[in-house]
């Protein structure tokens, strides 16, 4: 495994564990919209290396080993690095942006970071096959159409506590990073990085409209 996968992991689960038994660190790092507003805007990557509970951290953390090589293996270490924590950041500016005026407004989790690198790996591989819930093969370019357009309908719906905006944003980030890492991918996979874009042209369309 790449050092600097195992690195982001580690950094992940000591973090993760540190605010699972001392709520004072975790509320002090997590996403909060007062405190940003505030002048913390440390809060913005920190809250990404926090977790609510060992599901959310083995579930993000599962999800990065699976997909970060295929990243690694066509676009390398840097690009890498980018696309996690571009994507971190797009997740948070994108949870700013629309949680600008919800002061009590929290989460934390790496789900953006992750998704953009899910997202890298379905535009860098759109044939290859992902198991939803581990179990039901369903192709990456289709299962990342679905995934954005559930995650409009939980913005919209808030009837959960899934940071949704975060996941969008991190998606995103993703897109429009290895898009520029890689331009050829405009020509090589025309289809699919016109399908993904669709949810996203969504989401703005409707923001303008004020209808999230």
């Amino acid at each position: 495994m790449n050092a600097i996968l195992i690195g982001i992991i580690v950094a992940n689960v000591l973090i993760s564990y540190k605010g699972f038994n001392d709520i004072s660190f975790f509320r002090k790092y997590e996403f909060h919209i007062g405190s940003i507003r505030a002048g913390e805007q440390i809060r913005m990557i920190s809250s990404g290396f926090l977790h609510v509970d060992i599901a959310h951290l083995v579930f993000n953390m599962l999800t990065l080993y699976f997909f970060a090589p295929v990243v690694f293996s066509y676009l390398g270490a840097f690009s890498f690095v980018l696309v996690y924590f571009g994507s971190l950041i797009f997740g948070s500016l994108l949870t700013m942006l629309l949680h600008k005026e919800d002061y009590s407004y929290r989460a934390v989790g790496a789900s953006g970071a992750v998704t953009g690198v899910l997202y890298s790996a379905i535009l860098l591989r759109p044939d290859m096959m992902l198991g939803l819930f581990f179990i039901i093969p369903i192709p990456a370019y289709l299962f990342g159409i679905v995934y954005l357009l559930y995650s409009i309908y939980g913005m919209k719906a808030k009837n959960d506590n899934i940071g949704h905006t975060a996941h969008f944003g991190g998606a995103i980030g993703g897109y429009l990073i290895t898009l520029l890492r890689d331009p050829q991918l405009l020509e090589e996979h025309t289809l699919m990085v016109v399908l993904l874009a669709i949810p996203i042209v969504i989401l703005f369309g409707m923001e303008k409209m004020g209808k999230l």
